[in-house]
């Protein structure tokens, strides 16, 4: 019989077949991609303050594009929305904004006897 040092005996198993590889790490989808697309939607939706949001969504897209392509990470779909809804929402309000300057400027440099009731 077969016993090791410390008197117990030795199995002589057959060694126990080589693990398969893990999988390779899914990975995962890019955090600022996500973050664009949320902003480029809520710039969108939340009217006074859609302007500001719309430029920060512009800019983290575009931030994201480079690490997206550095890292291979997923989300480049997610980064195109919110770079277009970003825009989008960036365009309309600036044009708004214009529209009330606009607005503005020519009710305040009409004379004031234009608005006379008189006249009616």
């Amino acid at each position: 019989m077969d016993y090791n040092s410390s008197g117990q005996y030795n199995y002589n198993y057959p060694p126990a077949p080589p693990q398969p590889p893990a999988p390779p790490a899914e990975q995962g989808t890019n955090s600022k991609s996500v973050t664009a697309l949320v902003l480029g939607i809520l710039s969108i939706a939340i009217p006074y303050i859609g302007f500001i949001l719309g430029i920060v969504a512009i800019i983290i897209a575009s931030l994201s594009f480079k690490e997206i392509k550095a890292t291979q990470e997923k989300g480049h779909g997610f980064s195109v929305a919110g770079l277009v809804c970003g825009i989008i929402s960036t365009v309309i309000y600036g044009l708004l904004i214009l529209f009330f300057v606009i607005v503005i400027i020519a009710a305040v440099s009409t004379p004031d006897n234009y608005w006379n009731y008189s006249n009616f």
